[in-house]
């Protein structure tokens, strides 16, 4: 379930929204029962509990809300607060959060009664800094009115999940930013036995962004280093997916799969000669040579992945593509095993190498273990399981932290230039790419030499 789900005066909400959560019951200030999504409430309840324990005591006093509900609260208080206060604080019927279940407002008991509004500011902001820990955000911040649509309510608090309010109320956004501005991206050490998209679709649901990529695809086999692209930053996945990886392999000798790794079916056995010269052999691959596909790859040939080829038996011709192999070695061996470490460039599939290296000790050779221990200068060290991640504890990398670029903040003119994509003069002296920043440090884009002259690349 993604809690992100954006409802303001240019995104309406859709009710088959209801359809996806858990509406629970619950009494406001006045003892009435009211509505709230299940999830909310029960992270309202923990926060709730929290605060108790700093001597604040807060309640709902609305939450939930039909669209007729929201109508007839606009007419009510258009009489008595004029259309003033209704463009300010009101929403139109179907422009409403509170048809989500994921939005509250908040008030505080003071003196055994419930009371709610800007006269207790000062008790709201000693709450604000604790709402993320809970996965709630200030819906309506203070300074923000332009992007929200909404005059600053320090009562009203959304609950988005606490990937997503750690984020925000780190980086002073609203939701709205979250969602158009923020990219990063993030180095998961991928587990075995789940696909790559499998990580991909838990990311995008942690984090309530659609907008999710990654930089090579790992086998379920296989584990290691994946880089992980969040919201703007897909746009630097080609960037990314160029570097060199490294890996260690484990490969049994004597027998051959049809997927080439040991999750296949054997297909046929071949004895290993005696005395075999695997120093040799193994650095003899450190070389550029074309390397055929592995049929159970996601290659496309004729608009068909190979794998769908593969499934439906039918047999087609595997593509070769030019692979270097810039280092290989080996790390342990025995009779019928052997572990390598090998540095690649991009599009070397480890199986097709395993399976060519059997070829040369002329017998067969399959996978039974990949990691992937770097990509580019990021190593195993520097990564993130998904167990942390889900749990909040991982590191985000920006853009300019991983792209090995210039970064050159400029003057307000030249932000105007850049920012509509103008080229311009190269005084810096740049030999390939620049990263170009505001004077505030947000980012503009990436621009690529052209002789003397600076073009857009990519513009964020």
């Amino acid at each position: 379930m993604i809690y992100t789900i954006l409802v303001n005066k240019e995104n309406v909400f859709k009710e088959s929204f209801l359809n996806r959560i858990e509406l629970m019951h619950y009494k406001d200030i006045d003892n009435e029962e009211i509505l709230i999504e299940k999830k909310t409430l029960d992270s309202f309840k923990m926060l709730r509990d929290f605060l108790l324990e700093k001597n604040i005591e807060i309640g709902i006093e609305s939450c939930f809300r039909t669209i007729s509900y929201q109508e007839e609260l606009r007419n009510r208080l258009r009489k008595e607060k004029g259309e003033d206060y209704i463009k300010k604080y009101v929403a139109n019927p179907n422009e409403s959060e509170h048809l989500t279940g994921l939005a509250l407002d908040m008030a505080i008991k003071i003196n055994n009664d419930f009371s709610s509004g800007i006269e207790e500011e000062a008790i709201y902001k000693r709450i604000h800094p604790y709402l993320h820990q809970f996965g709630f955000i200030l819906r309506y911040p203070k300074g923000k009115e332009k992007i929200t649509g909404y005059s600053y309510e320090p009562w009203h608090i959304r609950y988005v999940g606490k990937i997503p309010a750690t984020i925000i109320y780190k980086n002073k956004l609203t939701l709205e930013e979250y969602l158009k501005e923020f990219g990063c991206v993030l180095y998961v050490n991928k587990p075995k036995n789940i696909t790559s998209y499998d990580v991909v679709h838990e990311i995008s649901k942690l984090f309530g962004i659609k907008k999710v990529g990654h930089t090579g695809t790992l086998d379920p086999l296989a584990t290691g280093v994946m880089l992980v692209t969040i919201g703007k930053a897909t746009k630097i996945v080609e960037l990314l997916t160029a570097e060199d990886k490294e890996y260690i392999a484990g490969v049994e000798l004597g027998i051959k799969t049809d997927t080439y790794d040991n999750t296949g079916s054997i297909i046929d056995k071949k004895a290993i000669p005696n005395n075999i010269n695997l120093e040799k052999v193994i650095s003899s691959f450190q070389k550029t040579y074309l390397q055929e596909v592995p049929i159970y790859s996601a290659v496309k040939v004729q608009g068909k992945k190979l794998y769908e080829y593969a499934r439906e038996g039918k047999k087609v011709e595997l593509p070769k593509k030019e692979v270097t192999i810039k280092k290989i070695e080996i790390l342990s061996k025995n009779k019928k095993d052997f572990t390598i470490k090998v540095l690649v460039t991009k599009g070397c599939y480890i199986r097709s190498l395993i399976m060519d290296i059997g070829k040369e000790l002329d017998t067969y050779a399959t996978m039974t273990s990949l990691e992937r221990t770097k990509q580019g200068t990021i190593c195993i060290e520097k990564t993130n399981t998904l167990e942390e991640i889900k749990n909040n504890h991982f590191t985000i990398h920006n853009i300019e932290e991983v792209l090995n670029y210039p970064v050159i903040k400029v003057s307000k003119q030249e932000e105007f230039l850049l920012s509509n994509g103008v080229k311009i003069k190269d005084k810096w002296n740049i030999e390939d790419k620049i990263i170009f920043q505001t004077e505030e440090g947000k980012l503009i884009g990436i621009y690529q030499k052209e002789q003397e002259w600076l073009k857009t690349w990519k513009n964020f």
